[in-house]
Order: C-alpha cells, then structure tokens, then sequence
C-alpha cells in the first residue's frame, strides 16, 4: 500500500481531538527539515512551495488532518503531523535522521522501529516524531482490509479503476 493512500485512510478514521491545538488564527512550526505547501489538502496535490525547519507559521484554515498555514510569503497546506505546537529545538539539522525517503539508505529504511529507535528519537529531541509514528502505526492497525476495499472503490483505485 502506498503512504499517499495510507495517510488518506488515516485522515478518515483519526479522532477529531488529534487536531485540538490547531486553530485558524493560531501558529505552528515545520517539524521536517523540509516542509511541502501543497495547492489542495491532498496527499497528491501540486506542491506551491517548501519551508525549512521549525518556520513558524499563521494558521489560516483546518480542514480534517489538513492545516492551510501561510509565513507571509507563502501559502499553502500541510498534513498537521508535520506542523507542531512549539518550535521544534533548534539542534543542528545534521543530528536529525533523514526523513525523506530519498535522504535514507536502504538498510536504515529496511530496520523496524524498535525501542532502539524510541531510544534515539528521545535523545536526539526527536520525541513527537516517535509519537507521530506511534500515532500512525495504531492508526494503520485500526484499517481493516474491508475499509482498504470501500475507500479505493469510492476513489476508483486499483482494481476498481
């Protein structure tokens, strides 16, 4: 299963309260070290621009998992598991794991998130990170096959295409 669509089946079944602190008006900071703006609150959408680490931003819109943020130059959307609450430590950006998928080699890609893992996050003050993960994996475990099945149906994905 492809992430796009795993965060799309998470954003359907996520409890309301996993946005309580987001609010138009309000501010967030980029926990990535780069941050996509999209066109649309859409895994797929045309990217409009990119924010470095820990940028704050002016919360314009929520929209489910969505958060329309702008930091005065830009505007776009983001998935709010990449927004946090409080600016993020300002730790050397070389000390963070890689988070993109095309910054990580394949063996560090192929481990398993382990107490290992939980243990370098903490350290490295990466602590939300982990409970992003935490998050998603719980999330991804309350996805039934039969949920897989109505949502590609209802978007005319793979064999109903």
């Amino acid at each position: 299963m492809k992430l796009p669509l795993l965060i799309s089946i998470a954003a359907m079944l996520a409890p309301p309260a996993a946005l309580a602190a987001f609010a138009p008006g309000g501010t967030a900071y980029t926990k990535r070290i780069t941050t996509v703006l999209l066109a649309e609150p859409a895994p797929l959408a045309q990217p409009v621009g990119r924010l470095g680490y820990a940028r704050k931003l002016t919360i314009a819109e929520v929209r489910g998992l969505w958060v329309r943020v702008s930091d005065g130059s830009a505007t776009g959307w983001v998935f709010a598991g990449n927004l946090a609450e409080e600016k993020p430590a300002e730790n050397s950006l070389s000390d963070k794991i890689a988070l993109n998928a095309s910054d990580t080699s394949a063996s560090a890609a192929a481990r398993p998130l382990a107490p290992a893992a939980a243990d370098y996050a903490d350290r490295r003050g990466l602590a939300q990170s982990r409970h992003d993960v935490e998050w998603l994996e719980r999330t991804c475990d309350a996805v039934t096959a039969a949920d897989v099945s109505a949502y590609k149906e209802a978007q005319k994905k793979g064999e109903f295409q």
